[in-house]
């Protein structure tokens, strides 16, 4: 199946105009900040791929809550982020703004607390990781409410 519709969202004014320069298409775009609130919409699924690593630990409770809250019944998130594991191999640079990396086990547990299933992964490049989880660069989860 394919998404039939897409509203896309940042917390920036400067991605949203960067969005509109690109001219890739003619989805919604609108400037929420879900560390603070939940959005008016309900959603059926919620895609958040390297964010979570940015939000401070202080406010992620918050902000995994306020992402549930906007999800419908049996909503789905899918949330992703660098492993804690591969942040030895980070920049410095890097490693000052990914303040919440989770490893496999860590971001299930995490996720765990506010959804009812929790599916995990490991990703190296664009493979599915099976082996050793330290080993994977990636974690991903599909979240049911």
């Amino acid at each position: 199946t394919e998404v039939s519709k897409l509203d896309l969202s940042d917390v920036t004014l400067s991605s949203r105009d960067q969005f509109k320069l690109s001219h890739l298409n003619d989805n919604e775009y609108f400037i929420h900040d879900f560390t603070k609130k939940k959005f008016k919409k309900k959603y059926d699924a919620i895609y958040s791929l390297d964010v979570i690593e940015h939000i401070k630990k202080k406010q992620c409770d918050g902000f995994i809550k306020n992402i549930k809250n906007s999800l419908k019944l049996n909503g789905v998130l899918i949330i992703g982020c660098p492993s804690l594991s591969s942040q030895k191999y980070a920049t410095k640079y890097s490693k000052k703004l990914h303040v919440n990396c989770f490893d496999k086990d860590q971001l299930e547990n995490y996720l765990c607390k506010f959804f009812n299933n929790v599916f995990t992964f490991g990703m190296n490049d664009e493979v599915l990781h099976t082996g050793y989880d330290k080993m994977c660069h990636y974690v991903f989860a599909i979240c049911v409410k």
